[in-house]
C-alpha cells in the first residue's frame, strides 16, 4: 500500500515546514495480493478550512488485520492541528482533539505498540515549539484513548521540513528518541505502566544526533 499528498496548498498560511506546502488531498493505493498492478485508489480530499500538515503519512497496522491505517496531522482554520487515522478506503477512523487554536501544531514521534500490551499507540510532541508535551494515545476498538502526557520535550523547529528522531526498539523495549525542552540533551521515553518515562542518552549536537540515536547501540 501506498499513500501520498496531493493538491498543495498556501490556504492555512501557517509555514511550520518551512517551504513544505500543506496539502488539500491524500491518496491511498492499495496493491493486491498476488497483483503486479496498484489498483483500489481511494482519495480524501478536505473542505475548505482544512488541511494536511505533514510531511508525509504514515502507514501502520493499527487494528491488527494485517493491512495497513495511514496517520497524518490534519489542521483546521479555526482549532489548529489533531493527528487522525483514516482507512485504506480514505475514510475518517479516529482523531485526536484539535490543539484548539489556529497555527497550532504538533509533531508525530511515534507509532508502535509503546508498552508490549498488544494495542498500537501513537504519540506527538504538542506545539514542540511552545507547550513541549510528549502525548500518548492508545488505539484500541476503532477509537484513540489518551494514555499520558509528560512536559519538557520537542522534536521540530520552525521551518524544518522534517522531524528528527522518532522511535526504536532495542532489547525489547520501544523507546520515543526527542530532544529535551531547550535542545541540550537527547531524550529516550518509554510507557510503562500508564506512564511516561525517561532517560538521557547523551548531548544535542543537531538533528543527524537524534536520528543517529535511533540505532540500537
Amino acid at each position: 500500500m501506498h499513500a501520498g499528498f496531493l493538491r498543495e496548498t498556501d490556504e492555512y498560511g501557517h509555514g511550520v515546514l518551512g517551504d513544505l506546502r500543506d496539502a488539500k488531498a491524500l491518496t491511498i493505493h492499495l496493491r493486491l495480493p498476488g497483483d503486479e498492478r496498484i489498483t483500489c485508489p481511494a482519495e480524501v480530499i478536505l473542505p475548505e478550512g482544512e488541511v494536511f500538515e505533514d510531511i508525509a503519512p504514515r502507514l501502520a497496522d493499527l487494528d491488527g488485520d494485517g493491512l495497513p491505517e495511514i496517520v497524518v496531522v490534519q489542521s483546521n482554520g479555526r482549532k489548529g492541528a489533531r493527528l487522525a487515522v483514516y482507512d485504506r478506503r480514505a475514510r475518517l477512523v479516529a482523531a485526536t482533539p484539535h490543539i484548539g487554536q489556529r497555527h497550532r501544531w504538533l509533531a508525530p514521534a511515534a507509532v508502535a505498540d509503546l508498552d508490549g500490551d498488544g494495542h498500537m499507540e501513537l504519540a506527538y510532541v504538542d506545539r514542540p515549539h511552545l507547550a513541549k508535551r510528549l502525548r500518548v494515545w492508545r488505539f484500541r476498538g476503532g477509537k484513540l484513548e489518551h494514555v499520558a502526557d509528560a512536559e519538557g520535550f520537542t522534536n521540530h523547529r520552525i521551518g524544518w521540513d522534517f522531524i528528527p528522531g522518532g522511535q526504536r526498539r532495542c532489547g525489547g523495549t520501544t523507546e520515543i528518541i526527542t530532544a529535551n525542552s531547550d535542545w541540550t540533551r537527547i531524550v529516550a521515553a518509554r510507557l510503562a505502566s500508564g506512564r511516561i518515562a525517561r532517560r538521557d542518552l547523551g548531548p544535542y549536537t543537531g538533528p543527524d544526533s537524534l536520528n543517529a540515536a535511533t540505532n540500537c547501540p
